[in-house]
């Protein structure tokens, strides 16, 4: 069983127990995500936070882009100059169509009513432990059931079966009720609800020169477990450092390049990931056995196939921390062959263009932490001479600090050079004969 909120800290015996940073994985649904986000930037004081603003064209040449913009607000039109332009704009995505950029893969994998409901005496009636995800499965429907507050809130996913072709051919009040196991007088009341098709898809280019896009405008899957906006954030951080490098001038514009170059296989990854799930769950609905009702050791045997089946979507410490940028323009490789990894297991590896693999120092701070926004140098022996590849950061501008920390197994080399984004850009046991064609290469000269 995975803990909850309350016992996150302290309990370790759960499937993902072992994670591998400071912080613990959470699970905070996108309705109080997404307000606090909105805070955050609308706060920050280098952020202008617009609301309600939409694309409806642009135009870019070779110092910028010009985008034309409504505000859905008070109806009036606005030009906005900037240097980059990042369309986050979701799965119907403008600047996707805009950059004539096309997405492929598979266009159906299912059809799904979601249904946003307060029943304020559903919790009360569960013979189950409580829980923030419920598995409904019995031989009339299959859903899964999202506790949205704790009390009273619930996001119901009702899959609809193979021969289910029509949304509006299935009587969703009944299923809803079927699903949550009440009777016809039972009181609940709908807040929203959309129905959507599942889908694997991704663009074919993630970038027009000044233009580019990221999270669901540039890849679509079925949301399993949160993918999809794990992805998109990756995305963003991907983009934002080496955007940062060529705004603050210690990067070359062909950099830019590398987002793509890194991003896309990654998708491609995930995605497949994400329906492979998905098409097994779904398997498994068509296959749920017909005395499940009746019989608590076909249950139980049930619930255990489930179980298995969902933990590692739940519990993806390998599909966060295990992926790697093997063909990058900017990471210099050794020629070690990066670990495999799944969903829920990864190997912890400082082979260039995997994550740098996280460790608590001595003074008891997160690696994470103390290595800061920038590029850092980790050394793992004070005696090693690195003022030829510091002062060869410094002639390009490139920020890179030093921090020394204690030897650890897992940290082969005396030195790893670890990128914005925590993953490898470089290691060995002595500063390269030529450090300044190994920060150009990080930085994005050819």
């Amino acid at each position: 069983m995975i803990p909850c909120r309350r016992d996150r800290y302290t309990e370790k015996s759960g499937p993902d127990g072992w994670w591998p940073t400071a912080e613990p994985p959470h699970r905070i649904n996108q309705i109080y995500l997404d307000p606090l986000l909105a805070g955050l930037a609308r706060d920050h004081p280098r952020i202008r936070y617009r609301n309600q603003l939409e694309v409806e064209g642009f135009t870019q040449s070779d110092v910028g882009v010009t985008a034309e913009t409504i505000d859905h607000d008070s109806g009036g039109r606005e030009v906005i100059h900037c240097d980059y332009l990042v369309g986050c704009d979701g799965p119907s995505s403008r600047i996707r169509h805009l950059i004539d950029a096309r997405m492929t893969g598979d266009a159906m994998i299912g059809r799904t009513q979601s249904t946003y409901v307060r029943a304020p005496g559903l919790a009360a009636r569960m013979q189950a432990t409580r829980a923030w995800s419920t598995q409904v499965m019995n031989p009339r429907r299959s859903a899964n059931m999202f506790a949205v507050d704790g009390r009273e809130t619930w996001l119901i996913h009702n899959y609809l079966r193979p021969d289910e072709t029509e949304f509006e051919a299935v009587d969703a009040d009944w299923c809803i009720r079927t699903i949550m196991g009440v009777e016809a007088d039972f009181q609940y009341d709908v807040i929203t609800r959309e129905n959507w098709i599942g889908r694997r898809l991704l663009a074919d280019r993630f970038r027009d020169r000044r233009a580019f896009i990221c999270g669901d405008a540039a890849h679509l899957w079925v949301p399993s477990a949160g993918y999809g906006m794990n992805a998109g954030i990756a995305d963003a951080m991907n983009l934002s450092w080496m955007l940062a490098g060529v705004l603050h001038g210690w990067a070359d514009p062909e950099i830019l390049a590398a987002h793509e170059a890194e991003r896309w296989p990654i998708t491609e990854q995930v995605s497949k990931f994400a329906m492979s799930t998905s098409l097994a769950v779904a398997r498994t609905r068509a296959d749920v056995p017909d005395d499940i009702e009746h019989s608590a050791e076909t249950r139980a045997s049930f619930g255990e196939r489930m179980r298995e089946m969902h933990t590692p979507q739940f519990c993806c410490g390998g599909l966060n921390f295990g992926y790697f940028y093997d063909r990058s323009p900017i990471i210099q490789y050794d020629g070690e062959q990066s670990p495999s990894y799944t969903m829920d297991h990864f190997t912890p590896s400082t082979i260039p263009g995997c994550r740098t693999p996280h460790i608590w120092m001595d003074d008891d701070r997160s690696l994470y932490d103390a290595m800061g926004a920038d590029f850092c140098l980790l050394r793992f022996d004070r005696s090693v001479e690195v003022g030829g590849l510091m002062d060869a950061a410094a002639h390009r501008g490139l920020p890179l600090r030093v921090l020394d920390v204690a030897p650890a197994e897992i940290y082969g080399q005396k030195l790893v050079l670890s990128r914005p984004d925590q993953h490898v850009a470089w290691r060995g046991n002595a500063v390269p004969d030529n450090p300044l064609a190994l920060v150009d290469k990080i930085r994005g000269v050819a």
